[in-house]
């Protein structure tokens, strides 16, 4: 018997128009998705009613976004409904990329002992939205209005009118900020008169949720070119419940709307489960279509009308960017917006949510993108060249990481207007790096983290110094920030404090994640987004005055630092097979097997002799050669 998720349906909401006596809302936010619904919890947090609007009677149905990032659970946690979701949950921490039946690519996420949380965990947008509805349901600062939708808007200087389509007619909402968290086919994008810019992408998948009853593992299995279904590239995941989610490819000549007929999506996925030897039932329950688009607004501040998530910015599914994306955007508007609406900080500093969000879409895309060449190669020149990197891959395994799927990570915000620069000689976590949760050892010795340590709003973290001085400054920027909450915590003591949180981190490694130095400051946003490191305690006035008027500090200089240090071999391959691609499709057609005799003369001549003998016998098919004893049940089963 199926165990499909079957959300719940909700009666139409009912309200009237606001008169002109009427103080308009504070916020209101279109869209009831995830990062809608997470700006609404943000801002109610910090004491701002909201009135969200949502044109559907129900949270959206399938799987849609099954993989949530590590980030994304902590954010969840943040918001207050964390703990409801990790319940429900299937976490995973790897893959596997096979090529026809032959693995090329078994990778593995961090997974240390001082994680909190899983690396990734699945389970369906439906469900994890049900679980955000269930949380704003209970909190009285936030209305939620369903089959209601946007017919028009009228913007002025000082707030907007918001023109809507209920059960009982037309009504109208005057709000002093709009948050457009309506998705991919915004219509408040529309109303507004702008579009986005970027790429579309030639993959095409069908998206199926089925299910069965197996006994494979929770991981993220990719077969390309399998002898299921020849020329396909097929991506299967685990979901709770023994729901199955499997995207696979459309060739450019196969028609998408025969192919998404129900018999067609049937009969590919038993094709693919018989070679799987599979003999166990299973029902389709759900399917959908999708191709990739890197697509983004140039600014998504347009007046009073905030954008955020897929009304701001899309990106290619793989590497599951997209809701964890959206859920930053949540969680950063959120606090940034709230200090605005308090009177705490100047509307220009809503720039700054604009500008660092930007830039994490452009840090989503240049991972996304190259994943998508891979696994949706739109043109003949990295059609051949990802065919080359399969193929080697099988004998060559240093070719694989070209295959990596580059899973979804936390974005920085390091040219953020509010990112305060630290000399470059400094190690560890730079300003603009989100500070990940980790377990850490109380003074009392108990177990706790650093996240339920400094709560949900501002932190100031002091590495061995003074706990009365770190309770001053913490109160005084608490005092400016009021209502946001901003903690103290003390790194490297075992002497107890009723105002700051001590953490004694007796094996130093707390210090040694952070690269902190003794008397070195760090405040954290309440989006764990590191503002700044300070020398000392007596600077809190610089960051008091930097948060309000919602900049860097005067003589301050961002250093563009594109994060860690990339293997120079991998970083090489990449290059070659990204350089190699492009001039594959730059040469004519009649002259690509010229253009690659040229250039393999060319390296050859470069080499010696061993070198290049052992390079033509690595590109021959007869490495590739698979045993007829080997099945491709005992790989993906092993």
């Amino acid at each position: 018997m199926s165990t499909y998720y079957q959300p719940t349906k909700y009666p139409a909401s009912t309200f009237e128009s606001m008169t002109a006596t009427d103080d308009a809302l504070p916020v209101v936010v279109v869209g009831a998705g995830p990062v809608g619904m997470g700006v609404a919890l943000g801002l109610a947090q910090r004491g701002i009613p909201v009135t969200v609007l949502e044109a559907a009677d129900q949270v959206s149905f399938g799987s849609r976004a099954i993989c949530i990032s590590r980030h994304s659970l902590e954010v969840a946690a943040r918001l207050g409904f964390g703990a409801e979701l990790e319940k429900i949950v299937l976490p995973w921490v790897g893959g596997r990329s096979l090529y026809r039946d032959r693995q090329v690519l078994h990778f593995q996420m961090r997974n240390a002992d001082h994680d909190v949380r899983p690396p990734m965990i699945n389970v369906s947008q439906s469900e994890f939205e049900q679980i955000m509805v269930d949380t704003i349901e209970a909190n009285p600062l936030i209305t939620l209005h369903w089959a209601a939708s946007i017919a028009g808007v009228l913007r002025s200087d000082d707030e907007v009118t918001l023109e809507v389509d209920t059960v009982d007619g037309k009504r109208h909402l005057r709000a002093r900020w709009v948050v457009a968290a309506d998705g991919g086919r915004s219509r408040m994008r529309e109303l507004a008169g702008i579009r986005m810019q970027g790429n579309n992408y030639d993959g095409r998948y069908v998206i199926a949720d089925i299910h069965w009853e197996s006994e494979l593992p929770a991981e993220r299995t990719v077969w390309f070119d399998p002898p299921s279904n020849p020329g396909s590239t097929i991506i299967m995941h685990k979901q709770p419940r023994n729901i199955w989610r499997i995207d696979y490819q459309l060739d450019a000549s196969e028609d998408a709307e025969f192919e998404t007929q129900e018999d067609r999506i049937r009969d590919r996925i038993t094709r693919h489960l018989e070679w799987l030897r599979n003999d166990l039932p299973w029902t389709l329950e759900w399917h959908g279509f999708y191709s990739a688009r890197a697509l983004a607004l140039e600014d998504f501040t347009h007046g009073r009308i905030l954008f955020a998530g897929d009304a701001a910015h899309l990106v290619p599914i793989f590497g599951v960017r997209g809701l964890n994306s959206g859920m930053e955007d949540a969680e950063t508007l959120a606090w940034q917006l709230a200090a605005v609406v308090n009177g705490k900080a100047n509307p220009d500093l809503l720039q700054s949510y604009s500008v660092e969000r930007h830039d994490a879409w452009r840090q989503n895309i240049a991972n996304a993108g190259k994943s998508t060449l891979i696994m949706s190669p739109g043109s003949h020149g990295y059609r051949t060249t990802r065919d080359a990197i399969l193929a080697l891959s099988v004998t060559r395994p240093e070719f694989s990481h070209l295959i990596n799927p580059r899973q979804s990570s936390a974005t920085n915000a390091r040219l953020s207007p509010l990112t305060w620069p630290s000399p470059a000689e400094l190690s560890g976590v730079a300003p603009g790096d989100p500070v990940e949760d980790r377990r850490v050892v109380a003074d009392d010795g108990g177990e706790t983290s650093l996240n339920v340590l400094r709560g949900t709003g501002f932190a100031v973290l002091g590495v061995n110094v003074d706990a009365t001085a770190l309770a001053s400054a913490t109160g005084a920027l608490a005092g400016a920030l009021a209502p946001e909450s901003v903690r103290a915590i003390l790194i490297g003591s075992d002497s107890a404090s009723a105002s700051v949180a001590v953490v004694p981190d007796a094996d130093g490694g707390v210090v040694a994640a952070l690269g902190a130095r003794d008397g070195e400051v760090f405040v954290i946003r309440p989006d764990g987004v590191l503002l700044c490191r300070i020398d000392g305690v007596d600077r809190i006035d610089d960051v008091v005055r930097h948060l309000i008027l919602g900049d860097a500090p005067a003589g301050a200089s961002v250093t563009v630092d594109n994060g860690p240090a990339i293997d120079p071999a991998e970083s090489r391959r990449e290059n070659v097979w990204m350089g190699l691609s492009d001039a594959l499709d730059q040469v004519s057609e009649t002259d690509r097997e010229g253009f690659l005799t040229r250039l393999a003369l060319v390296l050859g001549s470069q080499v010696g002799r061993r070198e290049f003998e052992e390079a033509v016998a690595a590109a021959t098919d007869l490495a590739l050669t698979v045993p007829a004893d080997e099945k491709a049940g005992a790989t993906v089963g092993g």
